[in-house]
């Protein structure tokens, strides 16, 4: 018997209606072996009325748990209190599909499972209704539902009721509710139904990977090389085994692990390690250094990411060239709830509880390296405190760190980083260095550009580069400047990337490559838009002839804000437009600044993403997106000197603080096209809109960030 046939059997012999269902590869790469996959998304309505989803994406406070729950729930007609909502348990044998299928990123959840998630639920609530007539001798067209019941004239019957006998009904193909039909889906914000996650968040209720505890379990925390690349050469770990509560002072080829009781006593044990490292092998020059090399690589030959015309025999038709140089630090994630991993080994099988985004693809990593099958590794995904991209990494990473802890003990064991782990462990938003030279014609519009960008891939030499970045070009790093409007205009154009190689561990952070395109195409139209005596928005509106949600956003936006109306003495205003993620969000932000005292007072932002399915959900993505962007935009700044971190932990990486934040006013535009994503978008454009303001405050452009080592 497979697991989808036990899975079936216990559904009938305990009561309760299961339906499996399959959530494809995204990527297309699973498609000729669906018929052989265990399913990696269930639902599941119990005799005693609780439907419990079990979802194969992960919540990470983005709200997916809720908005996928009210795909299934719009067409199942059920208790929207009824409902259970949990992560995926990664066993089996489903891991012949690639690491898409259980991953969670790239703002594509509720995009790519709208019709999936919806077709489940109107399955079963097909069967619940034609269990009901069955039993009450009526015809199917004769029934209603609403409320987790079905009802035909006076009779009721609640779903927990007749899930035995649908389980047994065969497999109904379905229509799908019209829009008109829709009672969760869309509407106003704050009528949303309300986030299943957030109860036992503040109650106390909810376990991370923090909370993991049972007979046994140790803790351990790893004292790594401080320059990437490094090796430990030797270590005395004669003081820190005289701490009582260590066990164990191990070696792994991360570091060196103390391991004890608790983490009072791991930590006290890893201040007196004694460590000689080799730092050998490290190719990591100090941020100074790294640029100007940068600067150097700009000016050689690169892969061509976009091309048309023939650009360098196109700056003879302008008017003017604009010519500038863009520099972007790297950037740490900072997710609230730092790494933590717990590993159980025992013969032939190994336990892990942790948060992450890519579960299959960790538990792929952990087969190989232990010599196990897939099927001999299981991961549980505990509630997840933030990760903006951290818990996205592709291998090599925590999970593994912990596994060799384990190893090296032979117990179980319990992996925590430390906030200053995370500051200076790695896995940062790569620098980027971009090089801009753009020709316009007598009205001061573009008509040929030329974009070089300089840094690291997120993809190249990692699993996933054949089938993200082939041929070594990493299209994540252009994002926002392919397909830019402004770029589209120019009949000669060129975008080129020169993808740069050192032992800095780099990894997508909330909305990838346009963390910094945005900034530089938004910046560079607005300083385009000066010289030619162009309003920025007017001048905006020009190159968005033919691109509708472009225009729309950014009339909302301006609208909303009363852009070209009167502000108060020594208030500025800066606008920025940016596609992302299948949506576009415009931004305008208010500021003041006197004395060096920058205060953002105001940010109106307007998204354009086709349907919006749960408009509260989208908003509060608008809004955690701002705060993170500016925080990035006026402190973000990881320095390396000597091949070393130079940051700790928030006093010296900053945090935008409550006193510090704007008021925030988001509008949602929605229309007919392909859904957009939300998780992501709002980062992007709301550093350029703060830089483009701070230039109408004092006449300075920004051209580096952070924007405060400007002042």
């Amino acid at each position: 018997m497979d697991r989808r046939e036990f899975m079936q059997t216990a559904a009938l012999s305990t009561g309760g209606l299961l339906l499996s269902f399959f959530v494809p590869d995204k990527s297309g790469l699973a498609a000729g072996a669906m018929q052989d996959f265990s399913p990696n998304a269930l639902l599941r309505i119990g005799t005693d009325d609780t439907i419990r989803i079990i979802l194969n994406k992960v919540e990470m406070g983005q709200g997916v748990w809720t908005t996928l729950a009210m795909l299934i729930a719009e067409e199942l007609d059920c208790a929207w209190s009824h409902i259970r909502v949990e992560h995926r348990v990664i066993e089996g044998q489903h891991l012949a599909e690639s690491m898409w299928v259980l991953s969670t990123g790239g703002s594509d959840t509720i995009r790519s499972e709208f019709d999936r998630y919806r077709t489940t639920g109107a399955t079963a609530r097909t069967m619940l209704v034609q269990a009901a007539a069955q039993r009450l001798g009526v015809s199917p067209d004769q029934c209603t539902t609403a409320a987790s019941y079905v009802q035909a004239g006076s009779a009721r019957l609640s779903y927990g009721s007749l899930a035995s006998d649908a389980a047994r009904l065969p497999i109904p193909e379905v229509k799908l509710r019209g829009r008109s039909e829709w009672k969760l889906i869309g509407g106003l914000p704050g009528r949303s139904p309300r986030k299943l996650d957030i109860p036992d968040k503040v109650n106390g209720k909810a376990r991370y990977g923090i909370d993991v505890r049972f007979p046994g379990l140790l803790t351990a925390v790893l004292e790594r090389c401080p320059e990437f690349g490094g090796k430990v050469r030797s270590f005395d770990a004669s003081q820190a085994l005289h701490i009582p509560g260590v066990h164990k002072v191990v070696q792994v080829p991360e570091g060196v692990a103390v391991v004890a009781d608790h983490f009072w006593a791991a930590m006290q044990g890893r201040k007196v390690l004694r460590i000689e490292w080799d730092p050998a092998g490290h190719i990591n020059p100090d941020t100074g250094q790294q640029f100007a090399q940068y600067r150097e690589i700009a000016a050689q030959p690169g892969i061509a990411g976009q091309s048309k015309g023939d650009v360098e025999n196109a700056w003879g038709n302008a008017r003017e060239i604009y010519e500038q140089e863009f520099r972007f630090p790297y950037l740490a994630h900072s997710p609230m709830e730092t790494l933590n991993c717990t590993v159980k080994l025992s013969a032939g099988k190994c336990e892990i509880w942790t948060a992450t985004q890519s579960s299959s693809l960790h538990r792929q990593e952990v087969a190989r390296a232990l010599g196990f099958r897939d099927d001999q590794v299981m991961i549980y995904t505990p509630a997840i405190g933030g990760s903006f991209g951290r818990r996205g990494s592709f291998g090599n990473d925590w999970v593994m760190e912990a596994v060799h802890i384990a190893q090296a003990t032979g117990q179980a064991v319990k992996l925590i980083w430390t906030r200053e782990d995370d500051i200076r462990g790695g896995y940062y938003r790569p620098m980027y260095l971009h090089r801009v030279k753009v020709g316009t014609d007598s009205n001061g519009m573009p008509i040929a550009w030329r974009h070089d960008v300089v840094g690291q891939s997120l993809f190249v030499n990692t699993v996933l580069e054949k089938d993200i970045a082939p041929n070594g070009l990493d299209y994540s790093s252009l994002d926002g400047v392919n397909g830019s409007p402004y770029i589209a205009h120019c009949p000669d154009h060129s975008v080129v990337l020169h993808t740069t190689t050192n032992n800095i561990p780099v990894l997508a952070w909330r909305s990838v490559g346009n963390t910094h395109t945005a900034f530089v195409m938004e910046t560079a139209i607005d300083e385009l838009a000066f010289r030619a005596a162009t309003d920025a928005v007017e001048y905006r509106k020009k190159l968005f002839t033919n691109y509708p949600r472009h225009l729309a956003a950014l009339v909302t936006a301006a609208e909303k804000a009363g852009w070209g109306s009167p502000l108060p003495a020594g208030h500025f205003r800066g606008v920025a437009v940016h596609a992302a993620m299948g949506s576009v969000v415009a931004q305008v932000i208010e500021i003041s600044y006197l004395n060096k005292n920058l205060k953002i007072h105001r940010v109106v932002c307007a998204i354009a993403c086709g349907l919006a399915v749960n408009p509260d959900g989208i908003v509060a993505q608008m809004e955690s997106g701002i705060i993170y962007g500016l925080t990035a935009a006026l402190f973000g700044e990881i320095t390396i000197e000597k091949g070393a971190i130079q940051q700790h932990n928030f006093h010296d990486y900053r945090m935008l603080r409550m006193e510090e934040a704007p008021a925030i006013e988001v509008h949602i535009i929605e229309d007919d096209g392909k859904m957009g994503g939300a998780g992501e978008p709002g980062v992007a454009p709301v550093a350029p809109a703060l830089a483009n303001a701070f230039f109408a405050a004092t006449g300075k452009r920004v051209r580096n960030l952070p924007l405060l080592s400007n002042i």
